[in-house]
């Protein structure tokens, strides 16, 4: 019944004809003067205002959308810090020398300790949100409760995997 309406409205304006319609998209071609049809845009039927500019820092997200959020953020970190781990890795191995100033910088270093434990806090929040995706994607925890429930537990599990690596780090 709406869409009748809406047709209606768009049929009685002079330079719009509407070929083709949908279900609730309709088609509507622009007939200017002297102008063949040519396609002017696709019109929701709606007459709702929508938000022009969505302003995401107004948005309260859910846990576990933070968690999933924070899951990607973390494999970013992670791609990141390959290249300081590669970087130590080639200097360790390239002699007997550079290997002792690696042992040196992660053994005395403070932002190499820094780093590492970042890079390994990074590693076991990405491993269990992962983890929590793949239980996810087997039928489990699906529903709000479960994703609520699952969003707590990967904090509370890579909570305890970040003191442990703090605590073999420091």
């Amino acid at each position: 019944m709406a869409a009748r309406r809406a047709i209606h409205r768009l049929s009685r304006r002079p330079d719009l004809m509407i070929i083709e319609s949908y279900q609730k998209l309709p088609v509507v071609y622009s007939c200017g003067p002297g102008e063949k049809s040519a396609v002017k845009s696709q019109r929701p039927l709606s007459t709702a205002k929508r938000p022009v500019n969505l302003d995401l820092s107004s948005i309260q997200f859910p846990l576990p959308a933070l968690v999933s959020i924070s899951h990607r953020v973390s494999g970013i970190l992670l791609f990141i810090g390959l290249i300081f781990l590669m970087w130590a890795f080639q200097v360790s191995l390239s002699s007997p020398a550079g290997f002792d100033t690696v042992r040196e910088a992660m053994a005395h270093g403070f932002l190499a300790r820094l780093v590492l434990w970042g890079l390994l806090s990074a590693l076991g929040f990405h491993f269990v949100a992962g983890v929590r995706h793949l239980i996810m994607d087997m039928g489990h925890g699906e529903t709000l409760e479960g994703g609520q429930l699952g969003a707590q537990l990967t904090i509370i599990i890579s909570a305890l995997l970040v003191v442990m690596a703090g605590v073999w780090v420091w």
